[in-house]
């Protein structure tokens, strides 16, 4: 765990890996240059041999950048941490800088659109064997697992339809298998689930959402412990490019300041929208963690210490029928972002999953008539007003 001095968490996210200037600024700086410059030419040698601490390059390493990964990695309890461009660009590059062609990876089948796409597409182009499983099941994984393999990849809550999986649980069995364990924690926060201590080795982020949440800047992250980002990752990261912008790191840290007030708000808003949804007549279906009705209340209660920013529900009517309720919305705008100040909805099949075949989607519970929503820091009873407006 990276070192903290024992300070809490709602501290760490405002002052850690602060390192002021001479100009002794509060807010930490902004340092928007590409390179810098060396007192001579043996302390530029010595910077590429990694024998001091210059920086180099930005696309390396940069201050501001610097300052959002230790930061982020003292609240995830992580080693080291390397901020990427994006969201995608964490997920790919966490699995593509240690795979080579006959590796094999095992994945939940519950992922966000993109990520399928990658493990379904573009691994196998390079020689490397994927295999899906119900990630809800632990038989399906102890089967998949039966085998050696490279790498497990899982998101839980997964996305749209917000299934767990038992970390815990398929982290030993990834083990036995030599697999190193990759968890999607987007939609559980980094402070309402801590993958590492239940056996992940690497944990990745879209900080666009929750972290930024604010929809103004992409921006990722891939942590893991020390060995394997000096072994794997910052080779790739160095020499391929999915570097974070310093200004991208600058917007990142004023959201970590101010990360918990935000999600426990919007934490608590869902929950009433989800009980609200739940007791609705016009609803099939709620899915939400914090519910006792989700199948897996029980895990979310042992594995998080929160139940997500996030519902999805199910309407009558199909495609039609979820586009009408959508469009009579007034106060939730249509967007597939989500962990935004701003409640926004979407309508996966037509558009975060709209990629995967219609059997694929079935068999993640995806119908036609499946509606996601984001929830944001309106207030509660404003939100359920506009869906109650919508549903009648």
């Amino acid at each position: 765990m990276a070192p903290n001095d024992g300070k809490r968490l709602d501290t760490l996210l405002v002052r850690e890996g602060l390192q002021r200037s001479q100009f002794r600024e509060t807010s930490e700086a902004l340092y928007l240059n590409s390179g810098f410059v060396f007192d001579d030419a043996a302390q530029a040698e010595a910077a590429f041999k990694g024998e001091n601490d210059n920086y180099v390059y930005s696309r390396y390493a940069n201050p501001t950048v610097a300052v959002y990964e230790q930061r982020l990695a003292a609240l995830e309890g992580a080693e080291m941490c390397r901020g990427t461009a994006t969201g995608m660009a964490a997920v790919f590059s966490a699995l593509a800088c240690q795979l080579r062609a006959g590796d094999r990876v095992v994945a939940s089948r519950a992922l966000f659109g993109s990520c399928h796409f990658i493990v379904s597409e573009i691994l196998p182009r390079w020689g490397i064997e994927t295999m899906f499983v119900d990630g809800t099941d632990l038989q399906a994984w102890e089967a998949a697992l039966a085998r050696p393999a490279k790498a497990v990849f899982l998101e839980t809550p997964s996305n749209p339809m917000l299934d767990l999986v038992d970390l815990a649980s398929v982290a030993e069995m990834g083990h036995a298998a030599g697999a190193r364990v990759v968890v999607d924690n987007v939609f559980a926060t980094p402070l309402y689930q801590r993958p590492f201590d239940f056996g992940a080795d690497i944990v990745v982020y879209s900080a666009t959402k929750h972290i930024d949440g604010q929809g103004r800047c992409l921006g990722g992250a891939v942590l893991a412990d020390k060995a394997f980002m000096e072994e794997h990752f910052i080779p790739f990261y160095r020499h391929t490019g999915p570097s974070m912008s310093p200004f991208n790191a600058w917007v990142m840290l004023k959201g970590l300041e101010t990360l918990p007030i935000r999600v426990a708000h919007q934490s608590a808003a869902t929950l009433a929208v989800a009980r609200f949804l739940e007791g609705h007549p016009a609803i099939a279906l709620v899915r939400y963690p914090g519910l006792e009705s989700h199948p897996q209340h029980a895990l979310a209660c042992r594995q998080m210490a929160g139940f997500s920013t996030l519902v999805s529900f199910e309407v009558p009517g199909g495609k039609e029928g979820a586009f009408k309720v959508m469009d009579a919305l007034q106060t939730i705008d249509i967007s597939n972002n989500l962990g935004d100040a701003k409640s926004l909805i979407c309508h996966p099949a037509t558009t975060t999953h709209s990629r995967l075949t219609a059997e694929e989607r079935a068999k993640l519970g995806i119908t036609d008539g499946v509606i996601r929503l984001s929830v944001g820091l309106e207030h509660a009873d404003d939100l359920i007003a506009d869906l109650g407006r919508a549903l009648g």
